[in-house]
């Protein structure tokens, strides 16, 4: 497996790249670890609670977390970790997460079409995911914190623009 720490955050196309942690569909929370270039199991959600489109990180950021950039991306069907997926922007959810211990940092979370789709393909911005799945998205990730004894809240919704601006402020 390639070391996927030195790949760069876009491809020759201008296409922003991400690598697939965890699958959609999948109750197994997965995490990328450099130092053993392997994905270990993180955590197990319970049982009904999966993630709901594929979950991974923008290469070459470091969050307020001390993570990559978490990122989720709407594709047509599952990829499998380790997939490099070529993306375009839809926004950013910006949110603060309260550890166990009180300490909060942000915790924003990008999302993103896959390059190629063919049934999302026209989304272009967060308007197009409309209320009712941007809700269930805010609601997957504050229950998904709150079962690992922490706390998500929403600050706000950005476009892609912002989107942009925090994987550019984010760049090691």
């Amino acid at each position: 497996m390639a070391r996927l720490d030195r790949l760069a955050t876009k491809d020759d196309e201008g296409s922003w790249r991400v690598v697939i942690e965890t699958p959609q569909g999948s109750r197994h929370k997965l995490k990328y670890e450099p130092t053993l270039d392997r994905f270990r199991v993180s955590a197990t959600l319970p049982a009904g609670m999966n993630f709901p489109f594929d979950f991974g990180f923008i290469p070459h950021t470091r969050a307020d977390d001390g993570d990559p950039l978490d990122i989720l991306v709407l594709m047509d069907a599952p990829a499998y970790p380790g997939c490099l997926v070529p993306v375009r922007l839809l926004g950013v959810i910006e949110a603060d997460q309260t550890e166990k211990g009180g300490t909060t940092i942000r915790n924003d979370r990008l999302l993103a079409i896959a390059h190629g789709s063919t049934e999302r393909g026209e989304l272009h911005g967060l308007k197009d995911l409309g209320d009712g799945l941007l809700t269930e998205l805010e609601t997957f990730f504050s229950t998904f914190n709150q079962l690992a004894g922490k706390k998500f809240r929403v600050r706000r919704l950005r476009g892609a623009g912002r989107a942009a601006k925090v994987i550019k402020a984010s760049s090691i």
